[in-house]
């Protein structure tokens, strides 16, 4: 079966989320890989939104928001963002998220904050941004607090940095025990899913590196988008196609194929 990268990036992710999990998801890629690993092998998976929207199955296709109709219709509970993100996200309830980067560094810190010609960290100061983002909604909070989260992200050079503009979500900062001289709550991030590949951090030095590429890749290309020395797994090794079934399931989520783009 045909498939497009969006959707062999979402079945990845979901491949990822275990079930029983206690997750919070945004709308767009994120949600989908959600709702397509309850539908496919987490049945019994806990998702909720930054909003407050507990335990529903979207209706008619992929939610525009993390309070639309479909999200919220047929939800266990329809809180707010307090419940969501102070109770359960910063008390270190939260098992596992997905959020996604318009920038990512070798140690998981994100940016979607702003784009800069001298970033803050090199002039000392925060100016305004060559280019504005949206900023980093929730993920801040799910990268302080949940046990552990995944990050989705384009894989281009100018994504993948050697070091961010701006720490929107903090990963494992400048590596080491760094994070952990914090005292942040939840335990950082457990792997990156770009478009290229699948990424994991170093257990001691934290630095992420590549773990799998994908059939339509190959190393040598995961290598040339990446702005930073990115090492490679001695064990390194192809994902897996979609299967059939992983298909079938994830448009019966992603009904409208809102998410379906072409590449």
């Amino acid at each position: 079966m045909e498939y497009t990268k969006q959707e062999f990036m979402a079945i990845i992710t979901g491949r990822e989320i275990k079930d029983g999990e206690l997750i919070i998801l945004g709308v767009g890629l994120s949600m989908l890989a959600g709702y397509f690993a309850r539908f496919n092998h987490a049945p019994n998976l806990r998702p909720f939104t930054e909003g407050g929207v507990y335990g529903s199955t979207p209706v008619g296709g992929l939610p525009w928001g993390i309070e639309c109709n479909r999200i919220s219709a047929n939800a266990t509970s329809f809180t707010n963002a307090i419940d969501a993100l102070g109770f359960l996200v910063l008390s270190g309830r939260a098992d596992n998220a997905v959020i996604g980067a318009a920038q990512v560094d070798k140690y998981g810190n994100v940016n979607t904050t702003g784009i800069w010609d001298e970033p803050p960290w090199k002039t000392g100061k925060y100016t305004p941004p060559r280019v504005r983002l949206n900023g980093s909604g929730g993920a801040s909070d799910i990268s302080v607090g949940c046990k552990r989260y995944l990050i989705m992200a384009s894989h281009e050079k100018r994504r993948f940095m050697e070091r961010v503009d701006y720490i929107s979500s903090v990963g494992f900062l400048t590596g080491g025990d760094s994070r952990e001289k914090c005292g942040f709550i939840g335990g950082g991030p457990a792997a990156i899913i770009s478009t290229l590949g699948i990424l994991r951090p170093d257990p001691q030095t934290k630095e992420f590196y590549l773990e799998a590429y994908y059939p339509s890749t190959t190393i040598e290309e995961v290598k040339e988008n990446t702005a930073w020395d990115l090492k490679i797994s001695p064990d390194v090794k192809m994902v897996p196609e979609p299967t059939k079934e992983e298909l079938k399931n994830l448009r019966a989520i992603d009904t409208t194929g809102s998410l379906r783009k072409k590449g």
